[in-house]
């Protein structure tokens, strides 16, 4: 089995984006909202912030108290949409449950949600009608691409069974719209069993879900659920794109939580050709997708200036 390494490809593509970005005639911003004190959450922007740093991108800094009400966090949101060169702004997941989630995403401008989570960027995503998207289903074709199947027509996408695991938001939904994008037509496995997605795609649950699965070259897999895909479930050769993560064992103030793919790595080495592994493989190369989308918006503020 080979490694997708997922840190290699976020290097290069990060790279491709600095040098972009030097050539830009402004210094693009992007903000991280972050609201409360979560340690995950501070760590998580943290890291988007060294990252940002390290390609040019600026940051701004928007840390706001857990006990902010919603209309304030929103009247927040519009001040950050303001900023001059300001080129991508999300919100650092989880929000306080007390807080208002859609409004509080709808509050971002559309055309700086690179997260796509608001109503009118998630919409336009799925009509095609920008050029970015959500990041992490980005990430999933990206490691796709990185193997080249599509140079050899006898490893074309196009002659692989494909197959989806979840339909989230943040994974599942919108890699479906991206293999749809490109004329593909992958099999959904979900646990509710509507008869048809959004895009016409049969989707499939109950007692042949396993059998599915054991068909598929190629599995794409979100659904957060620790160590579900074993090395007995698939087939021999198939591609795995593990975007899934959960935590595993105890964590402390002086502790890293464990986190875990919804694929057993140990089980599935003999069997899997490829496999993204979870650290190293989703995880970074998202990273790279947001800042892409980051850029992307800089480019069509350059554009119109």
């Amino acid at each position: 089995m080979q490694i997708i390494d997922g840190k290699k490809i976020r290097d290069k593509i990060l790279a491709k984006i600095k040098k972009e970005v030097t050539s830009l005639s402004f210094k693009p911003i992007f903000c991280d909202v972050l609201v409360g004190d979560d340690r995950v959450s501070m760590q998580y922007v943290r890291m988007k912030k060294q990252n940002a740093e390290k390609i040019g991108i600026l940051f701004h800094n928007a840390n706001f108290s857990a006990s902010i009400k919603t209309q304030d966090l929103i009247e927040e949101i519009k001040i950050l949409n303001k900023i001059p060169n300001m080129c991508g702004i999300i919100v650092q997941l989880p929000l306080p449950k007390t807080l208002d989630y859609k409004a509080v995403m709808d509050a971002i401008d559309p055309r700086l949600d690179v997260d796509c989570l608001g109503t009118v960027a998630g919409d336009k995503f799925y009509k095609g009608e920008v050029n970015f998207g959500f990041p992490t289903a980005l990430a999933c074709m990206t490691l796709l691409n990185s193997l080249n199947l599509n140079s050899n027509p006898l490893t074309s996408l196009r002659t692989r069974k494909i197959v989806v695991l979840g339909q989230g938001e943040l994974v599942g939904k919108p890699v479906t719209a991206l293999l749809k994008f490109r004329g593909l037509n992958p099999t959904i496995i979900t646990r509710k069993t509507p008869a048809r997605d959004a895009y016409g795609i049969s989707v499939t649950d109950g007692e042949n879900k396993k059998e599915i699965i054991k068909q598929a070259d190629v599995i794409i897999s979100g659904i957060g659920k620790g160590k579900y895909i074993t090395g007995d479930m698939i087939k021999k050769g198939a591609i795995i794109i593990d975007a899934g993560t959960s935590e595993s064992g105890e964590s402390s103030s002086n502790t890293r939580t464990n986190v875990v793919g919804d694929v057993d790595f140990e089980s599935v080495k003999d069997m899997a050709s490829f496999l993204s592994p979870v650290p190293g493989g989703v995880g970074p190369v998202t990273i790279a997708m947001l800042f892409n989308n980051v850029l992307n918006v800089a480019k069509n503020i350059s554009k119109s200036s």
